[in-house]
């Protein structure tokens, strides 16, 4: 989904100090993707922020930061066993909180609202909201460097293989209803599966939509575009999008169209194609309507999408409760000052990963014939996305 650019507020970079290894120190603890814990050891916003470290027995390991929710590398095993990383990101604390100078989503938790909300307005009851518009006329994410992926959570680490992480949003926040308590639980589960559940209540109407914004590449070169990678995307419809990347309201079937994906195929097959849709968002940044919801409810239990390296021979099977998943295939990488910011694998290209977003539909509040985000006073919200790793 394309990137904001905006000041952040209440935080300087200048601010954050880290000591450089000292004459005769020991040599940092890497993890296994390589992360020097200690470039993640800070404060923001008066708040402690830390890398953690999440593992099973199999060799999968997920480093993750409180700084806004966010997964900073996932390693899986490829088809000779070697441990891979297939998410973008940094490898320190500095770059995610430079939103002025890299200013990005890689790996967040988004909230309160994923995606995108037309002219940043909706009308819950009788009462209309304005929101922070930080997407051209539009609020994306939440309000982008005033959203939650910029917000530092509370953590609490269970064991090896689980991450709480909470945070209470303030009523009227970037323009959004009630005070929240919102919960993101990461698990990485004996079958090589990064599973993520976000949890929420609030003292007052309000909407909430939360996804996970990892970049996959799982091609382990991050150098060149992902056109290789096999694409699967289970739904028989997808939303158009207008030159603002707000659904239409229409429907759309994918028969017939470089939308469909019901047979995998390589992404490359079909991204540059003259299709109007995928002209106006230089590639895909779409969100399909997945058949593994039906009469209200999400399956879990299906594969919704998937993806695939034939280079590594990594294959990820994602599921979830959510009637709809957005895939943006890295159209911004790699333009603007992209080629100039250093990431933890070098510079990026365009089209170097993919995002598959679990969501409600993009502007939802505003299209009233769609599944509703709305969040009331004693109900409970509840969302699931899991991402399941193997080789084959």
């Amino acid at each position: 989904m394309k990137a904001f650019k905006s000041t952040f507020l209440g935080f300087g970079v200048a601010t954050l100090m880290f000591s450089a290894c000292a004459g005769g120190q020991k040599a940092p603890q890497l993890t296994v993707s390589g992360l020097d814990p200690a470039k993640f050891d800070t404060t923001i916003q008066s708040k402690p922020v830390k890398l953690y470290t999440l593992k099973n027995a199999n060799g999968m390991e997920a480093c993750i930061t409180n700084y806004g929710g966010r997964v900073v590398s996932l390693c899986v095993p490829n088809k000779d066993g070697n441990p891979t990383d297939v998410v973008l990101g940094f490898d320190n604390i500095a770059q995610y909180a430079d939103t002025l100078n890299s200013p990005t989503d890689y790996g967040s938790s988004v909230g309160r609202y994923a995606n995108r909300i037309k002219d940043g307005k909706f009308t819950l009851g009788e009462e209309e909201y304005q929101l922070k518009k930080n997407d051209g006329p539009n609020c994306l994410h939440g309000g982008g460097n005033s959203g939650w992926m910029h917000q530092v959570y509370d953590a609490e680490q269970i064991g090896d293989s689980i991450l709480k992480l909470t945070i209470v949003a303030k009523d009227g926040e970037n323009g959004f209803p009630g005070k929240v308590m919102a919960v993101t639980t990461y698990k990485v589960t004996a079958d090589n599966t990064l599973d993520i559940t976000w949890e929420a209540e609030t003292d007052k109407p309000t909407i909430i939509n939360q996804t996970n914004h990892n970049y996959y590449n799982l091609n382990g070169d991050f150098t060149q575009p992902g056109y290789d990678m096999v694409l699967y995307v289970n739904a028989d419809n997808f939303t158009p999008s207008d030159k603002l990347y707000i659904p239409t309201g229409e429907v759309r079937s994918v028969e017939g169209t470089p939308m469909d994906f019901r047979t995998p195929h390589a992404i490359g097959d079909s991204i540059k194609s003259e299709y109007d849709q995928i002209q106006n968002a230089g590639g895909y940044d779409h969100n399909w309507c997945l058949n593994t919801y039906k009469d209200g409810e999400g399956d879990d239990t299906q594969v919704c999408a998937s993806l695939y390296s034939p280079k590594t021979g990594i294959f990820m099977e994602m599921y979830t409760n959510e009637p709809g998943v957005q895939v943006y295939s890295g159209n911004f990488q790699g333009v603007g000052n992209e080629p100039n910011i250093q990431h933890k694998h070098g510079p990026y290209p365009q089209h170097v990963s993919v995002c598959l977003e679990s969501q409600k539909y993009p502007d939802s509040p505003n299209k009233s014939d769609w599944v509703q985000p709305t969040l009331n006073p004693g109900e409970k919200y509840h969302s699931h996305a899991a991402y399941k790793f193997s080789v084959k």
